[in-house]
């Protein structure tokens, strides 16, 4: 009996730190992983990798996004398994935001080292009698769990080191406006400044904790 040959993965993940950690994960599950970092990368080399299935993040900071993509990619193959990897820890919480394709699969990003949690949604992605699968890494007890998608991009931006008037520029708001959004972010944590407690830094703290040290912020432009 000849040897089942692995599957391949195309891996598309715009965040260098989690694409190794996702790229391990696969690798350590006995798949054969191309990871690429842009959606344009995986258009132009989807034909070369013919992967089986496609993992990869739904906002890969520019278009197409990653449910553009699978539908996209889905197009030219229709057998390929989709697997989104997000923030979202449920199917109602992401309805709102995205549209995925049939049978798709998403795993919270606070999952993947979780020991076959990745190939449990690639199982199920690629059986087209399944339904959606979603993978979540926390209950909803955590408070992170309880943020948006737009107060966990907040939150991002402050585990970077970012100061209000920053994520206002970042963010194309007034500051007032990120100054309500940031204490927003903090109220739906529980996290609150008070004489003995500094509401960022623990704020940090459940961010790095969720989802690993962020990327170092890139240099400030120097004041004249």
């Amino acid at each position: 009996m000849a040897p089942v040959s692995p599957r391949t993965v195309l891996l598309v993940e715009d965040h260098p730190l989690m694409r190794t950690l996702v790229e391990r994960s696969l690798q350590d599950d006995g798949f054969v992983v191309e990871s690429v970092g842009t959606s344009r990368r995986a258009i132009r080399e989807f034909e070369a990798i013919d992967p089986d299935v496609l993992v990869t993040d739904i906002d890969l900071g520019d278009r197409p996004n990653g449910v553009e993509l699978a539908t996209l990619l889905r197009a030219q193959a229709p057998y390929l398994g989709v697997v989104f990897l997000t923030n979202y820890t449920s199917i109602d919480a992401m309805a709102s935001s995205v549209t995925p394709p049939e049978h798709a699969a998403f795993v919270h990003k606070g999952s993947v080292e979780q020991a076959g949690q990745l190939r449990q949604a690639i199982d199920s992605a690629l059986d087209d009698t399944s339904e959606a699968l979603v993978i979540a890494a926390r209950g909803d007890d955590d408070p992170i769990s309880r943020l948006s998608a737009t107060q966990i991009s907040v939150l991002k931006q402050i585990a970077e080191g970012w100061n209000n008037a920053e994520i206002a520029a970042q963010r194309g708001v007034t500051l007032r406006s990120a100054e309500r959004l940031i204490t927003r972010t903090f109220e739906t944590l529980g996290v609150n400044n008070d004489d003995k407690r500094n509401a960022r830094v623990l704020a940090t703290r459940l961010y790095i904790r969720a989802y690993g040290v962020p990327e170092p912020p890139r240099p400030r432009p120097l004041r004249p």
